[in-house]
């Protein structure tokens, strides 16, 4: 089942993604309030779930969650993109980056159908580094 899907109503289509049970902390509401306007040029969409954790932007949507558990170790890609540690997970439709090293961690979705996906992640530093990094650098987790 796709994580992502689009809902369609008065002719506009909403991008609705499940929220994590900690997308309305403090945390994330701090996370939200710094969501990026543009994503690499793409716009923001509208999202059809109550929580401000949860946002989009783009068709096919570029879609950023908070309130997920923090990852532990992985043998997934670890990458630093502006100073934020993320987690690159292949998926069969894109790749999900998942900030390590934060509690909550926000989860990043790309679709397939944009190249180079972890040039999209620098517009969200400042939305990410709202949350501390007190839980170690994933550099170190990989060795």
């Amino acid at each position: 089942m796709p994580l992502v899907v689009l809902l369609s109503g008065c002719g506009q289509d909403a991008v609705r993604a499940t929220p994590f049970g900690g997308s309305d902390s403090p945390s994330c509401e701090a996370v939200a309030d710094h969501w990026p306007t543009t994503v690499g040029g793409l716009e923001p969409r509208v999202t059809a779930v109550q929580s401000r954790g949860v946002a989009a932007w783009g068709d096919p949507p570029v879609v950023a969650r908070c309130g997920k558990a923090p990852p532990g170790p992985t043998e997934d890609p670890c990458i630093d993109v502006s100073g934020i540690d993320w987690v690159a997970t292949e998926l069969e439709d894109g790749t999900m980056f998942t900030t390590f090293g934060r509690d909550p961690a926000v989860e990043v979705l790309v679709p397939v159908v944009y190249d180079t996906a972890p040039l999209w992640l620098p517009a969200f530093a400042d939305a990410v580094s709202q949350v501390e990094q007190t839980l170690g650098e994933c550099t170190s987790a990989q060795g």
